[in-house]
């Protein structure tokens, strides 16, 4: 299933969410209103309409306070989310062997993906093998594990876990989890309210001579109560379980290595703490985003598929009553992650050593267009290896730049100071205008630490830099967009690292800003953005072609691709960056199907003789970006 098939999938469920929540919803109502004419049935008539009204007309309002409250309260993204369940944010920077190793392996898979490098945070506390990834977009994304998930798991096994957390990143689950929390909300409101009115009834009840109706009410609303968990247990697991199935069969497909996620789930099996929480906060709101299930439950209200048959799938030999030997041999020893790794001969700190860089990268990559949608949002076991050249050739002193909120934002206007000493000092002075003196001054110093950098890795450290971007208050981060924008002009026309270089951190900027306005599915048509449509195509084939002949032959055959029966002819833009920018916002709404398309005509557009300079390539990637449609790596 590719990721526009995916995506479809995505909006299947949303519908069907919302239809298992309107049959709750009015499951509950009904409930209501039957004990209300129970109670009321020898009430005039007049009375009795009036009581039935107020009690559906007021559970309703309850649910849907309750659920609106607790949507809003999760708009501003992931990270959110991982603090209100008592998580702590993990240092990018961080020595630490354990979470050093959480970091970098988040890191390859982040950069062999072409997602932007999620916030990290850890549940310290609790023991048992857990973790989630919470968020509307990848940009707002933030992945948070266990402490047991940390000590307990090998390298491979820790991977395979977060190449689990990592397919809901890019399928799309994230937004829907999150719309699932705040519906249910609502819903579970209604039960603490039935378990208050029981409490304050029963007192009362014991002291006059009401005992009998509000006995009555008590039971109604603990009824009520056990009606909500009902449904919202229900909801989710008819929601969940589908989902993680696909992100295990994803993980295996990112990393080709079902070992490793089958070692995490054997230990899951064996250890007393399994998966668990046991100290998290509002760890219940959350079940159906975990990676196992987060408390006992029943096989009916489960979220997730059986753990026996997990296992089943990566290890079809493997049989429950094995279990009882992993138990034993763990009780006896419990298992140690930076042990095993050293065991097993792999690095407990850093990425696996890459092969030795070829001497030239290719300079010419051949592309087809159903094979680049294809990769869009998924990720082979060649994209993860070239994740992980390109975050082991990252150097550290780099990185520390990039993770670092004093030093990410003079590090990226660095890579946008011009050669030329006029040009500089105006751009110099931008930033002094606008960030201050001392961020100017930064940003000088910076140059030096740029020449150890390669071209090639520059917008990759980028993609490491932007969390720390996205965490500064929202009018530094517009300052910063702005600055760059004006050092980019600086020079005179945009090249395409300019472009890609703002363009990705201003994309990333917008989805940070607004996670849950930017993250709503498409609908449109390619007819009602056609003139956007031709827009981009023409502006793609007059920056991705080398001569006129070719720009106009590469226009003409992407038009055909993406719509047969146009006729539009090719008037390449004056100003090509500016008339991409015009595009991107309406070409966004376009459905996954004509995202697909739309997709594929880049392809066409930007590589008539059907091949990529890396240049090309990085502007393919930008673009797919800005259309949330994340793009891995051609080269490494």
């Amino acid at each position: 299933m590719s990721f526009f098939e995916r995506q479809r999938a995505a909006k299947v469920s949303s519908v069907r969410l919302v239809v298992l929540f309107i049959a709750a919803v009015v499951g509950i109502v009904l409930a209501v209103d039957v004990v209300a004419f129970v109670l009321f049935h020898r009430q005039p008539p007049a009375t009795l309409a009036g009581v039935l009204a107020a009690t559906s007309v007021g559970m309703l309002l309850i649910i849907a306070g309750g659920s609106i409250t607790k949507t809003l309260s999760l708009r501003s993204g992931g990270a959110a989310l991982a603090q209100s369940m008592g998580a702590a944010a993990v240092d990018p920077t961080t020595t630490d062997p354990v979470l050093r190793r959480y970091v970098n392996v988040v890191e390859e898979i982040a950069l062999a993906s072409g997602v932007p490098m999620p916030r990290l945070f850890v549940m310290e506390q609790e023991p048992g093998i857990n973790a989630f990834a919470a968020g509307y977009t990848p940009a707002d994304a933030a992945i948070t594990v266990t402490g047991g998930t940390l000590k307990q798991l090998n390298r491979d096994e820790l991977q395979g876990v977060i190449g689990h957390e990592f397919s809901h990143v890019l399928n799309g689950d994230m937004r829907l989890n999150i719309r699932l929390i705040g519906l249910l909300n609502g819903i579970l409101l209604l039960g603490l309210i039935g378990l208050r009115v029981l409490g304050s009834g029963a007192g009362r009840g014991s002291r006059d001579n009401n005992a009998a109706p509000i006995f009555v009410i008590a039971f109604a609303m603990l009824a009520l109560g056990f009606i909500g968990q009902l449904f919202a247990s229900m909801i989710k697991a008819a929601v969940g379980r589908q989902r993680e199935w696909l992100a295990d069969a994803s993980s295996v497909q990112f990393t080709r290595n079902p070992q490793g996620l089958e070692g995490a789930l054997k230990k899951i099996a064996g250890l007393p703490t399994g998966s668990e929480l046991t100290n998290a906060r509002n760890a219940k709101e959350v079940s159906h985003m975990l990676f196992g299930e987060g408390s006992r439950v029943g096989r009916l209200f489960a979220s997730h598929p059986p753990l026996m048959e997990r296992i089943a799938a990566l290890d079809p030999s493997f049989k429950p009553e094995q279990v009882a030997k992993l138990q034993e041999q763990w009780a006896a020893a419990p298992p140690n992650g930076l042990a095993e790794d050293a065991a097993l001969g792999l690095v407990g700190s850093a990425p696996p050593a890459p092969a030795p860089a070829p001497a030239q990268a290719p300079t010419q990559i051949p592309v087809q267009p159903a094979q680049v949608s294809d990769r869009v949002g998924a990720m082979s076991q060649s994209d993860l290896y070239r994740g992980q050249q390109l975050s082991a050739r990252v150097p550290q002193r780099h990185r520390q730049l990039a993770g670092q909120a004093s030093t990410a934002v003079p590090l990226v206007l660095a890579m946008a100071l011009g050669d030329e000493n006029s040009v500089r000092s105006r751009q110099l002075a931008s930033i002094a205008a606008r960030l201050g003196d001392d961020t100017a001054a930064a940003t000088q110093q910076m140059t030096t630490d740029l020449e150890a950098l390669p071209l090639l890795l520059r917008l990759p450290v980028v993609s490491i830099a932007v969390p720390a971007l996205g965490a500064r208050p929202p009018e530094q981060v517009r300052a910063l967009i702005l600055t760059l924008d004006e050092m980019a002009l600086a020079d005179g026309p945009i090249s395409v690292f300019e472009y890609c270089l703002t363009r990705m951190i201003g994309g990333y900027a917008r989805d940070v800003a607004d996670p849950s306005g930017r993250s709503k599915p498409g609908k449109a048509s390619v007819a009602t953005v056609q003139s956007a449509a031709t827009t981009l195509l023409a502006a793609i084939a007059a920056a991705g072609n080398p001569d006129p002949a070719a720009e106009e032959r590469a226009f003409t055959s992407a038009m055909r691709y993406l719509m047969p029966s146009s006729t539009a002819a090719f008037r390449p833009p004056d100003d090509v960056w500016q008339a991409l920018d015009s595009v991107w916002e309406p070409l966004d709404s376009l459905d996954a199907k004509n995202k697909q398309r739309l997709v594929e005509a880049l392809v066409v557009a930007i590589s008539d003789d059907g091949q990529l300079g890396i240049a090309e390539a990085e502007l393919l990637r930008t673009a797919c970006g800005l259309l949330h449609c994340a793009l891995p790596s051609f080269v490494a």
